[in-house]
């Protein structure tokens, strides 16, 4: 970026330099308020920069006409997304038809051990979930995950990445990082706490990131 633009952002966002280096750095991190404040000084809207295609949400997919082949994607219980490599009838909760090349298009790093694993599935977000990641997620939406993305390497640059982890019995959809061997979930809402995930020294943060969250539907 240039100085002269640097310097207008700084002052728009009313943020130190130091603050501002740091992160173009990639020594620190913004805060969420830091976030908020570059988003409005650039006049971006949060939908425009997360890396999920919340579009989809604009219409119910069975009133949506595409004239791409669509593929049945299962929507299963967020045990089924941990822990089973290959869905089975009877963990299927219902289906959704989504147009292949959406599914087609994601890139996929899988880790060592879900690289065998079925790819796509989809789970259904509770009250709980959705507080946390309020507006990104609603109640009930469908969230479709890629299990074949077990990666913390950016999807796109300068664009936070949403995961499903794996924390405990219960899975979390949140933005991830990583430092000093610790995973670091972050809510979009700040009315819930970051939590940190420590990793044992035979542990990657693959193991835990069970699939990137590529698509979500919140009116099915």
């Amino acid at each position: 970026m240039p100085l002269d633009a640097l310097f207008e952002l700084r002052q728009a966002a009313w943020l130190a330099e130091a603050h501002i280096s740091n992160f173009l750095n990639r020594r620190r991190s913004l805060s969420l308020e830091g976030l908020d404040r570059v988003l409005a000084a650039q006049n971006i809207t949060i939908d425009q920069l997360l890396p999920v295609e919340l579009a989809a949400s604009a219409a119910p997919m069975s009133r949506q006409v595409s004239s791409d082949p669509m593929e049945a994607v299962p929507v299963v219980s967020a045990s089924a997304a941990m822990d089973d490599a290959h869905i089975l009838p009877s963990a299927v909760i219902e289906t959704i038809q989504v147009a292949a090349s959406r599914l087609d298009d994601n890139r996929a790093r899988p880790s060592t051990k879900h690289a065998h694993w079925q790819r796509f599935v989809a789970i259904r977000t509770d009250a709980q979930q959705a507080a946390a990641m309020d507006p990104v997620l609603l109640p009930g939406a469908i969230v479709v995950l890629d299990r074949h993305y077990n990666s913390l390497a950016p999807y796109r640059a300068y664009q936070q990445t949403l995961y499903a982890v794996r924390c405990g019995a219960a899975l979390l959809v949140r933005f991830v990082d990583f430092n000093e061997g610790r995973l670091i979930l972050r809510p979009y809402s700040r009315n819930f706490p970051v939590q940190l995930l420590p990793l044992a020294a035979h542990e990657s943060p693959g193991d835990y990131l069970v699939g990137r969250v590529c698509l979500v539907f919140s009116e099915l």
